[in-house]
């Protein structure tokens, strides 16, 4: 259910999810969260994400970011500037 609060302890396990062969790790589990979150619980995750020392910039199997893939979308507005505001470029 994409409107419901998500507890810290469950944003925080999708820096544990496991990414299918050949996907950078980092990149799957951004994608994975933008796919499965709302706008709150995502800023939260990339908080998490960041202070974890990961890379908000890490390309996926196509050479691009979740930030490159995100701008394509028209109402992911908030997201991207989730992002932007963590240091993604």
């Amino acid at each position: 259910m994409r409107d419901e609060w998500w507890p810290d302890e469950r944003v925080q396990s999708y820096l544990h999810v496991v990414a299918q062969d050949g996907v950078a790790p980092d990149y799957h589990v951004l994608l994975k969260a933008y796919r499965s979150m709302v706008p709150e619980s995502f800023e939260r995750l990339v908080a998490f994400f960041v202070e974890a020392g990961r890379n908000l910039d890490e390309p996926g199997p196509d050479g691009r970011t979740i930030l490159q893939i995100i701008d394509t979308h028209k109402s992911s507005g908030e997201y991207a500037d989730i992002l932007r505001k963590a240091g993604a470029r």
